[in-house]
């Protein structure tokens, strides 16, 4: 009898998990685009009726291309997460190299970390390998290390670690950049977690680790981040090898 109570509480607990997860998303996806059409409007109204001059209308365009980039951003992670939303979508897991998923990353954001200087190493267990689905992990891989990017300063460097424990993999993440306060950690995954600007004023909504989160639930996987304020971050993902 117990067994099938804390079954069914398991059960409601993610449910509750998942809804709070679209009602925020929701609310995300409606009060950025509100905020957005919001400010062009009020950008051509006012210099329709002139009560902004040119000179004024084209400074504020580097803004205005900010928070459509980020906006851009949050629509192109929701939709991702959609595609798991659907009837027919499946994990498709598939034995993944893990220095193919570092070449990935160093080829995909070769000229972001040339621009910051960013030194970008591999280290532990090269011959690893971890079984996953490729698309949700890249995805998982790209929004952890965009974050180890933005967040880190000029000339710095970033690992991409690989370890084994007994049947797990560990991949892991690392930058030495600004870190955040240990106050924060509890709060990394929910809606009311403040936003950080990177290092070079790069901008976004704080979505991505939340749907980062639900794909390692659907990857049968975990995670963890360590970091300390201006010291830095580690993300760690652990995965059962099938």
């Amino acid at each position: 009898m117990n067994d099938l109570v804390n079954e069914l509480q398991l059960k409601i607990q993610r449910l509750e998990n998942e809804l709070n997860f679209k009602n925020g998303l929701i609310s995300i996806l409606s009060h950025d685009s509100k905020e957005l059409f919001g400010n062009f409007l009020w950008l051509i109204k006012s210099l329709e009726q002139q009560t902004i001059s040119e000179a004024d209308f084209f400074k504020l365009l580097p803004q205005i291309k900010n928070d459509t980039q980020k906006n851009l951003q949050t629509i192109q992670d929701s939709t991702t997460w959609l595609k798991t939303q659907y009837g027919d979508f499946k994990i498709n897991p598939v034995k993944i190299a893990v220095t193919d998923l570092y070449h990935y990353l160093e080829e995909k954001y070769a000229a972001r970390l040339k621009e910051k200087k960013i030194s970008f190493h591999f280290k532990g267990d090269h011959s690893a390998f971890i079984t996953s689905d490729v698309l949700l992990l890249k995805y998982v891989l790209d929004k952890i290390f965009n974050n180890a990017i933005k967040y880190s300063l000029p000339e710095q460097d970033i690992y991409l670690q690989a370890s084994t424990e007994d049947d797990q993999v560990l991949l892991s993440v690392t930058d030495f950049g600004t870190g955040m306060n240990e106050k924060y950690l509890s709060a990394i995954y929910t809606y009311d977690n403040p936003i950080f600007l990177g290092t070079a004023g790069e901008k976004g909504v704080g979505l991505s680790l939340k749907i980062v989160k639900n794909f390692i639930s659907l990857l049968q996987g975990n995670i963890k981040i360590i970091s300390a304020e201006n010291k830095g971050t580690t993300v760690t993902l652990f995965f059962v090898n099938l």
